[in-house]
């Protein structure tokens, strides 16, 4: 079963990298046909949902949603486990991801990330977070979503550690919603922790038949009042995550 394991998980990477390739090259093409950048970024947020909805399948992802996806726009923010996230919770959603700026120099992903709307940030550099704050504002100002995860890292807590407070303070400001989104695996080695790299944790996670995951729409919040945003979202989280594991341990 370990060898099985080990060639499914190989397959569905050749595949990833095979569709992320040709996504790429679609990218490029569009390039050439819009050279306004807001009608390029639009095309390549809406072909990144498209490549999305095709690599759950092959990936063996099972998903139960729970709630209705928000249809407004606003800041949706989530829980972190994994690198995988963003690609779950936005699978029928168009919003620009805010990532670690890290995944910007990742071979191919990187370049992906770019052209599709990824709003990267260097948490360790105050100028930087800066201007990365000016870039969501910008989005949300224009009546589009951003997609962040104010934990910063990634962890296998079973609730939420602290939010960081940088985008609730723009959705105050602008009266924005608030869009909580609980995202969890049933098997906790599939979060993504450490120092662990793409390859082998990709690997690991997919040698499996099927990934199972939890996601709840949560209740929008609108408020000038950033503390009551930070604290109504991380508790409308908490709940989902913890009855999200008080289920998978009753199914067993």
């Amino acid at each position: 079963m370990a060898i099985i394991g080990a060639l499914l998980a190989i397959g569905r990477l050749l595949l990833f990298i095979i569709i992320a390739s040709i996504f790429f090259c679609l990218l490029l093409f569009i390039s050439l046909f819009y050279q306004n950048k807001e009608e390029k970024l639009e095309r390549g947020i809406l072909l990144r949902r498209f490549v999305i909805r095709i690599l759950h399948p092959i990936l063996g992802s099972k998903i139960t949603v729970y709630g209705k996806e928000p249809v407004e726009s606003g800041l949706i923010v989530s829980n972190h486990r994994s690198y995988f996230d963003p690609m779950v919770i936005l699978k029928n959603m168009l919003a620009s991801p805010i990532g670690k700026k890290e995944v910007a120099s990742w071979p191919l992903i990187g370049s992906v990330c770019k052209t599709t709307g990824v709003i990267f940030v260097n948490r360790e550099n105050k100028e930087a977070r800066t201007q990365t704050l000016v870039e969501v504002r910008s989005v949300l100002e224009n009546g589009f979503s951003i997609f962040n995860t104010p934990e910063g890292t990634t962890h296998i807590n079973p609730t939420t550690i602290n939010f960081k407070p940088g985008a609730f303070i723009l959705a105050a400001q602008l009266g924005v919603p608030v869009m909580p989104v609980a995202i969890d695996y049933k098997n906790m080695d599939d979060a993504w922790i450490g120092d662990a790299t793409f390859v082998p944790h990709f690997l690991k996670c997919f040698s499996k038949w099927r990934t199972e995951i939890k996601v709840s729409y949560l209740n929008p919040i609108v408020s000038d009042n950033v503390e009551e945003l930070i604290s109504l979202s991380k508790n409308q989280i908490d709940q989902e995550l913890i009855r999200f594991r008080k289920d998978w341990n009753l199914i067993g």
